[in-house]
């Protein structure tokens, strides 16, 4: 009695399903946009949280699985051609039946997914309605921002990169470790994905680079956007200020008093030796024209440089012999 009952339940399913292949195959479908008004009117009637009968659920499955065969071109060509029986036991590969078999088609089960998919987002009261005939208008961009999925929040890490990198430029390569969902579109893994950043030359501290959608996936959302930010890497003799370049020389307060010399190696291996004739004082700096960081975007072709400036740290001898002081009182006083 029971095998009975189960085998009359299947066959009504069988039948109920075919019954929907046909009825959205049969409503004159003679392009694209007919077949999705019926799909979007039947899914949002028997959607089980707007259809509380009973048997709305299976109605809703029925309809999401004929949308899934009628809207892919292969699977509806076999069903037209072969039926329901064909489109799921599979059907020979050549014109005679001596070649292998196409594998049957299996729905996947998630009605939800396929709803989720067309409308952009599960809420089956989101939507919005034309006036005139009560269907869905879905204008050029979709259904006008109602029932999209959420994007989730930028994911923002530093990049730190020495002064030599941003100077010349560079490539970098970083590994990212993200959730991906499967073929299958309920489960997930995770995989590793190299993204690489070409940095140009003089990018300045704070420069964006973003990888569009490159988060964790999601069935219900929208990958979030990976955003590396350029920070500069603290350098052993300069710090930057924008396009400028500042060295901070150490030298004797006899120098400072009679002119010296300083040598300065640059970001690209030359030896800058910059004369210094003027007494130095407190605060005094050295501008030295087109010696800083590249320009990354120079508005003045005349301009690809910023400058450098030199700082002075001033050492005061710890003591000093009678004779020394005598000799200063004779030159300065």
């Amino acid at each position: 009695m029971r095998g009975k009952l189960a085998y009359q339940i299947q066959r009504t399913r069988k039948h109920r399903i075919a019954c929907d292949l046909k009825l959205i195959a049969d409503l004159k479908l003679i392009s694209d946009l007919p077949r999705e008004k019926k799909y979007r009117k039947l899914a949002l009637k028997y959607h089980p949280e707007r259809n509380k009968e009973s048997g709305a659920p299976e109605r809703f499955t029925q309809i999401a699985e004929a949308y899934d065969v009628l809207s892919d071109g292969k699977k509806k060509a076999v069903f037209d051609q072969f039926g329901e029986e064909g489109l799921k036991k599979g059907v020979p590969k050549g014109d005679d039946h001596t070649e292998a078999w196409t594998h049957g088609y299996t729905f996947h089960g998630d009605a939800f997914k396929v709803f989720s998919e067309f409308f952009g987002g599960e809420n089956p009261f989101s939507e919005w309605y034309d006036r005139r005939d009560g269907e869905l208008d879905m204008g050029f961009g979709g259904l006008h921002g109602r029932g999209r999925r959420q994007q989730d929040s930028p994911i923002e890490r530093d990049l730190y990169l020495t002064l030599e990198e941003i100077y010349h430029g560079c490539i970098k390569k970083m590994k990212i470790s993200r959730r991906v969902m499967n073929e299958d579109g309920h489960t997930s893994s995770i995989r590793d994905k190299i993204l690489t950043i070409t940095v140009k030359p003089g990018w300045k501290s704070g420069t964006k680079i973003t990888f569009a959608k490159e988060g964790d996936q999601g069935p219900n959302t929208i990958p979030a956007d990976i955003v590396f930010i350029l920070k500069d890497k603290p350098h052993t003799r300069f710090e930057r200020v924008q396009n400028d370049l500042i060295y901070t020389a150490t030298i004797q307060l006899g120098e400072a008093l009679t002119g010296c010399n300083v040598k300065i190696q640059t970001l690209d291996n030359r030896e800058l030796n910059i004369p210094i004739n003027e007494i130095i004082t407190h605060g005094y700096q050295k501008k030295v024209l087109n010696e800083g960081m590249k320009i990354s975007n120079p508005k003045d072709s005349s301009k690809l440089y910023g400058d450098l400036y030199i700082k002075f740290n001033i050492v005061f001898p710890q003591s000093l012999t009678p004779e020394k002081k005598q000799l200063i009182k004779a030159a300065l006083l």
